[in-house]
């Protein structure tokens, strides 16, 4: 990369971060005043107005909100169920989560925050089922939540299903009770055949009830350009049903912090080039390409380089999710082929209060999945002020503006991401005026308060065109 290029890029990374900055302030409860009051407690936010605080049921059959991140089959969804449903009773609303009871000691119940309850649905063993195996269980899930509804004192007002199991439960709560209902897949069945192929172990069925359900919703609540785009290709649903409103970020939990301080607290060397990998450790993540991409950068570039990757079990395996384990055992084998398995540290799960810690350690991060429907932790880094390299597709193709925000590339393409990272390294100022764009961007379009206010927006709408017609009453003349 020539130096007037490098400048170039520098150049167009700051505007987009000013003229970012500009759009949030000129616009009405900007992000400045809306970072503001994301980090007050409740008590301090404003309630909606008379007459719009709703009882809202959101339904994520295998995803529970109160999972351990990074673990198997807990990743994106946990996160966004978790952060919707805090978002909405902040609003004051009412939320109840829905989600299968998957050990013994689940209390049927939960109070988890203020105005909101965990509800853990006894359908199918008190045990972890992959969700690949979860559908001979959802008529039980769909049996509990109507009687569950009808008990409480005042009914629902609408649904909120989260991916395609969740939305046949939905189905059967308008079908028995009227209660109208929004979906957001998170993943479609026929864009995961097209992407893994024999891999994809869900059931056929899958694609002809998610289209079914796409004909039976009151909205279908697209992630990102390309989920709707999808859905209208592959399934023929009607665009004028369908909404988009992406996942976010928490900006009370992630913020950036210094390096020389999150490196201090990580043990990690002040002086080298420390690439970022986090999230699931499930092949189509592409964590594979990373470890690869790293290792071209220190053989081929001669970069002091090392990768954290941050996810997963690192203990021995205990039988209660060995893909994880096998996984995680491939992506060891794989550095140490490849030279580099003395700079690659596995850490395993990390809380969700350290993660600001290792996206500010980091110089890059990297994601470079071959299938991602959205991608929530491009995200996170961007709000730590990181800069992003990222495969174009799903939503990372939307979240991550290429050249100002980071670089995106083709998945499974090591050679693309070993370039791009020793770019980033050869032009530090390059990688800062990136990861300030990315930060603008992300706060700007990306927090969780802001997904909520569009998803609360898009029930209002949903409440008012599904609500019986008044009838005008005729006065005697």
């Amino acid at each position: 990369m020539k130096l007037n290029e490098v400048q170039a890029a520098v150049a167009a990374a700051k505007a987009a971060a000013l003229a970012s900055a500009a759009a949030a302030a000129a616009a009405p409860g900007g992000t400045q005043a809306s970072m503001q009051a994301a980090s007050l407690p409740p008590s301090h936010l404003s309630l909606p107005a008379a007459g719009t605080r709703h009882r809202i049921a959101l339904i994520s059959d295998h995803a529970s909100p109160l999972a351990e991140p990074g673990s198997i089959d807990c990743g994106g969804q946990n996160v966004y169920v978790a952060q919707l449903a805090r978002e909405l009773a902040r609003s004051g609303h009412l939320v109840d989560v829905f989600t299968r009871r998957d050990a013994p000691e689940r209390r049927p119940v939960a109070h988890w925050l203020d105005n909101v309850r965990v509800i853990h649905v006894p359908a199918g063993p008190p045990r972890y089922v992959p969700k690949e195996q979860m559908l001979p269980h959802v008529d039980a899930f769909s049996r509990f939540v109507t009687r569950f509804a009808r008990r409480q004192p005042a009914p629902y007002d609408i649904v909120h299903a989260n991916f395609f199991m969740s939305g046949m439960v939905a189905q059967h709560l308008k079908a028995t009770l009227g209660l109208p209902f929004v979906i957001t897949f998170h993943a479609l069945g026929r864009v995961r055949r097209l992407a893994q192929g024999s891999a994809d172990t869900f059931p056929v069925a899958r694609m002809r009830i998610e289209a079914a359900l796409m004909r039976a919703a009151d909205r279908i609540v697209a992630e990102c350009p390309q989920d709707r785009q999808d859905m209208e290709r592959l399934y023929g649903a009607p665009l004028s049903r369908i909404a988009i409103a992406p996942c976010g970020f928490s900006p009370d939990e992630l913020w950036p912090v210094p390096m020389h301080e999150a490196r201090a607290r990580l043990g990690l060397d002040e002086g080298r080039f420390v690439v970022l990998q986090l999230g699931r450790m499930v092949p189509r993540k592409g964590v594979d390409t990373v470890i690869q991409g790293v290792a071209m950068l220190r053989h081929r570039y001669g970069v002091d380089a090392q990768l954290m990757v941050v996810g997963g079990n690192t203990g021995p395996s205990n039988g209660s999710h060995p893909g994880d384990d096998l996984e995680l055992a491939r992506l060891r084998s794989v550095a140490a082929d490849l030279g580099i398995g003395a700079h690659v540290r596995f850490t395993g799960q990390q809380p969700r209060a350290v993660l600001r810690d290792y996206y500010s350690a980091a110089n890059v991060f990297a994601s470079t999945p071959w299938y991602e429907p959205f991608g929530i932790t491009p995200v996170e880094a961007m709000a730590c002020a990181r800069p992003v390299v990222g495969s174009e597709v799903g939503g990372i193709k939307s979240t991550v503006n290429d050249s100002v925000t980071g670089f995106l590339i083709p998945s499974r393409d090591p050679a693309a991401l070993a370039d791009r990272l020793a770019r980033l390294h050869r032009h530090p100022e390059l990688a800062r005026a990136m990861g300030e764009a990315g930060r603008r961007r992300a706060c700007e379009h990306y927090t969780w308060r802001h997904v909520a206010n569009q998803l609360a927006a898009i029930y209002a709408d949903v409440l008012d065109t599904t609500r019986p017609a008044v009838q005008p009453v005729v006065l005697p003349s």
